[in-house]
């Protein structure tokens, strides 16, 4: 993801080099600003004077969006299920109550119902388990197996939601109906 002063910097189509001539600081602070470090102080004021805009909205994208930072913890909320049988549910649900921001809302009940959806599976498969395990003779108990994949999968699913909020600010895994 680019930085506000790589953006900026790309729009005056400056290369690092130039931008680091033409506010005075070092080719090295140059690189640890777009590496993601947040310019304070004269290295602020120096960039902010460079591009000819107010040195706050250099910073601005240190601040997120509070909509997608309460959207994160309800997603990231889901993997209290490791710990707290239906955690994924109870959660999330309560952290979409709670919530004031439309936003945050409407992506939380995206991954509530993703969730909901999982629950149900991961249930069924733990309720016929032991029957696909009797019907093939399995001496290994199966439902270990199905619990296994299934949690990685839905680990996986909230680490890849929660990185497209961050880049995007949408979720990557959904489904095209809301059933909330």
């Amino acid at each position: 993801m680019k930085t506000k002063v790589q953006i900026h910097r790309e729009e005056k189509h400056l290369t690092q080099t130039e931008l680091a001539e033409k506010s005075g600081l070092s080719l090295r602070t140059i690189q640890r600003i777009e590496a993601g470090n947040i310019p304070k102080g004269f290295t602020l004021k120096a960039l902010a004077k460079t591009f000819e805009i107010d040195p706050e909205s250099l910073i601005s994208n240190a601040q997120e969006n509070p909509e997608i930072k309460r959207a994160k913890l309800i997603n990231f909320s889901a993997l209290s299920s490791l710990v707290i049988p239906f955690g994924n549910i109870i959660f999330p649900s309560i952290l979409i109550y709670k919530s004031k921001e439309p936003k945050a809302k409407e992506l939380g009940k995206s991954v509530l119902t993703v969730q909901i959806i999982y629950t149900f599976i991961l249930g069924t498969l733990m309720i016929v388990s032991p029957f696909i395990q009797k019907v093939f003779s399995l001496q290994f108990p199966l439902f270990i197996v199905f619990l296994v994949v299934m949690k990685a999968v839905n680990i996986f699913i909230i680490f890849k939601n929660g990185l497209s909020l961050s880049q995007k600010s949408d979720l990557c895994i959904k489904l095209k109906t809301n059933i909330l």
